[in-house]
């Protein structure tokens, strides 16, 4: 059996960052992502997806997405179901990711991801003019 979602779309809001009481990291967000096709009044339709992020990857995301931003999510969909208070059984569908991927273009003045680690994504630049140690 397979279960697996891949999907790209922008942030429709701030992720939501909360903590289990156990002490677990858990970050919701939602994205936006348009249909290849216009209904009736020639315009796309969008679906709201409802995704959570779990540990690590939870702070994460919380730290350094935000409301607009683009987002590309891997994970799979889980349905669960709880009663609410008025006594009704309700449904919710979620995708859980297991990796999201930052597609924006970083902010002018936001912070580098890498930069708490101290490492880059490129190496340094090099003067061609100086004499190659290699």
């Amino acid at each position: 059996m397979l279960n697996r979602v891949v999907l790209i779309g922008r942030l429709t809001k701030d992720p939501e960052l909360r903590y289990t009481p156990t002490g677990v990291a858990v970050t919701n967000f939602t994205l936006a992502i348009d249909r290849n096709f216009k209904n009736a009044q020639g315009e796309r339709d969008t679906d709201f997806i409802p995704c959570v992020v779990y540990r690590q990857l939870a702070e994460f995301t919380a730290n350094y997405l935000s409301k607009g931003k683009m987002a590309a999510v891997d994970g799979r969909i889980q349905v669960r179901s709880y009663t609410a208070q008025d006594g009704q059984k309700r449904w919710v569908t979620e995708v859980i990711a297991e990796s999201v991927h930052l597609l924006s273009p970083k902010d002018s003045g936001g912070q580098d991801p890498n930069a708490q680690t101290g490492t880059r994504s490129f190496g340094h630049e090099v003067n061609l003019d100086d004499d190659i140690p290699f």
